[in-house]
């Protein structure tokens, strides 16, 4: 089951699509877009998570400056806009917006208490900075775009983290996934992996770039370091 909501922080109420599991109460996982915004491949790894027994949250991000925008990666006019949305997204506004809906996702009726988040390109850098600055149960980031340029914040990671690297990654070419791994290499609370001849967004549905074996083995790995974090006793 699913549908929308608008969730009330500080900065102002901010529309989400959401998806329930068939049982609750569940722990919620907050799901953070790419620069497409809350498109179909969001929704459909919302549906993903609740049918793994989840709340799945995915707040628009860009409500300050593009609210309810939908792109895909497979023109090139969708792929200028979505760059011209990164150019302009707050990161700091946009990490403070998550962990306002985190702390109102932990009070939503049906859910536990216990919230993971999940991001994806802007959202794994977004996700990560989170496991930095605010804290979940659980954090994910698949790609994260720009994470080198704030390693030194994986110091401050106080969250079980897992992040998801492609090794041919257009985006974050090899010198920087070196730079994020060393920095992660001996946290106790990170796990990385590296997937190797694959693309960046290499687990986006129907993307220009994705691998399904690969997808499949990230959203795994993904599916077990949730469920130990948020769903054990």
């Amino acid at each position: 089951m699913h549908d929308s909501l608008q969730i009330t922080t500080p900065g102002g109420n901010i529309p989400a699509y959401i998806a329930r599991p068939q049982r609750l109460p569940a722990p919620a996982i907050v799901v953070v877009h790419e620069v497409f915004g809350v498109n179909a491949d969001m929704r459909q790894s919302c549906e993903e998570l609740a049918a793994q027994g989840y709340l799945a949250v995915c707040p628009d991000l860009f409500w300050r400056i593009a609210p309810a925008v939908e792109l895909t990666d497979q023109t090139e006019a969708e792929r200028a806009q979505a760059l011209a949305l990164y150019n302009a997204f707050d990161i700091d506004a946009g990490v403070n917006d998550i962990a306002a809906v985190v702390k109102a996702t932990r009070g939503m009726p049906g859910a536990t208490g216990r919230v993971g988040v999940v991001g994806y390109c802007l959202g794994g850098l977004l996700a990560f900075l989170t496991a930095a600055r605010a804290g979940a149960d659980a954090v994910a980031a698949y790609y994260p775009g720009n994470a080198d340029k704030y390693i030194d914040e994986a110091s401050c990671i106080a969250s079980p983290l897992i992040v998801h690297l492609a090794e041919k990654d257009e985006y974050i070419p090899i010198d920087a996934q070196r730079k994020i791994s060393s920095a992660l290499a001996n946290h106790p609370q990170v796990q990385a992996y590296d997937y190797p001849a694959c693309g960046h967004a290499f687990a986006r549905h129907r993307g220009i770039n994705y691998d399904a074996e690969a997808a499949a083995l990230a959203n795994g790995r993904t599916a077990a370091f949730l469920a130990l974090h948020l769903q054990g006793d």
